[in-house]
């Protein structure tokens, strides 16, 4: 029977690769790193077998001819190595994946499945970060946050119960680490409804997610460059509440919220905190622990790293 031994979110941004000689909050950006290098030292101390690591696409992997709520890699994972992240093929468990996505569809959470993932930063900077030196494989679940509509807030916490099921039921006696890799808090320069783009660099971003697949490369300059123009924009105050909420075992209450109202307390990046409520779900929304936040306008994004130990939630030592 496998077993989940360590919960974690963490904040993900390529800026952190390419743009770190022009960070003028160099504690800010030092702390967050550091407790980049704190989570990899507790995963190794938990001795994981396996890491399900939940993120986002950046329309790399996944375009607008073809875009699931839920897809669970069970093949197959390549990451597209943008923005000096990892580039290649990734170490992965495909029997291991495989038992998930049955038992998630047979207990009513229709995953769709990939034998080929192409995965981006969404799961990639949680590889290059966390996993540094960590020889494990990864079983990658990438949840639509960017094309509208996405999936609720409720379904994400009834999936993230569903892979809690699902990993008790696998017939190894595997350790698992859940890994969220989004958010925290950030407004991302992207169309807000992207059947209707406003301008000419949301009509080109609506091209590139919409015939990006196979030669996503392509746009992927331009894009850059929409990217690195845009003012920053951090929910500093939903942030700290969402950490505290995540110390005190009380995240269940943010899937209340609507699409529409996470981007009003969290921008359109918040949509990315679905992961964590995802996995926060798999650890039963137990108490954790914060450990960073990091507010970076460099980085245009409220960086946050977190973590669900069950072994000291009920009271045991890990």
């Amino acid at each position: 029977m496998g077993s989940i031994v360590l919960g974690v979110g963490a904040s993900h941004s390529t800026l952190m690769n390419t743009h770190w000689e022009n960070v003028v909050h160099t504690d800010r950006a030092a702390a967050f790193r550091d407790s980049l290098t704190d989570v990899r030292k507790r995963l190794i101390a938990a001795e994981v077998d396996v890491a399900v690591i939940i993120g986002s696409n950046h329309f790399r992997g996944f375009f607008l001819d073809m875009i699931p709520a839920f897809t669970l890699g069970v093949g197959e994972v390549i990451a597209a190595g943008e923005a000096q992240t990892p580039k290649g093929p990734q170490r992965t468990d495909p029997a291991f994946a495989q038992q998930l996505a049955t038992h998630l569809v047979e207990a009513g959470v229709e995953v769709a499945i990939s034998a080929r993932m192409q995965i981006d930063h969404g799961q990639s900077h949680a590889i290059q970060y966390l996993l540094d030196g960590v020889d494990i494989p990864v079983v990658p679940l990438v949840i639509n946050v960017f094309a509208q509509p996405l999936p609720t807030l409720p379904r994400c916490a009834e999936l993230g119960r569903r892979l809690a099921e699902a990993i008790e039921s696998v017939s190894d006696d595997k350790k698992v680490a859940v890994i969220a890799s989004g958010g925290l808090s950030h407004q991302l320069p992207w169309p807000s409804d992207w059947a209707d783009p406003q301008n000419e660099d949301e009509e080109f971003l609506v091209d590139a997610w919409l015939n990006g697949r196979g030669e996503w490369e392509r746009f992927d300059k331009r894009r850059r460059e929409i990217i690195v123009a845009a003012q920053p924009c951090i929910f500093e105050e939903f942030d700290h509440q969402f950490l505290a909420d995540l110390e005190a075992g009380d995240l269940e209450k943010y899937t209340d919220l609507t699409t529409a109202g996470i981007e009003e307390v969290a921008g359109n990046g918040g949509q990315e905190l679905r992961t964590w409520l995802t996995m926060a779900s798999a650890l039963g929304f137990a108490p954790g622990e914060s450990l960073c936040y990091s507010p970076m306008p460099e980085w245009l994004t409220g960086m946050g790293t977190a973590v669900i130990d069950p072994h000291r939630t009920s009271g045991v030592l890990a």
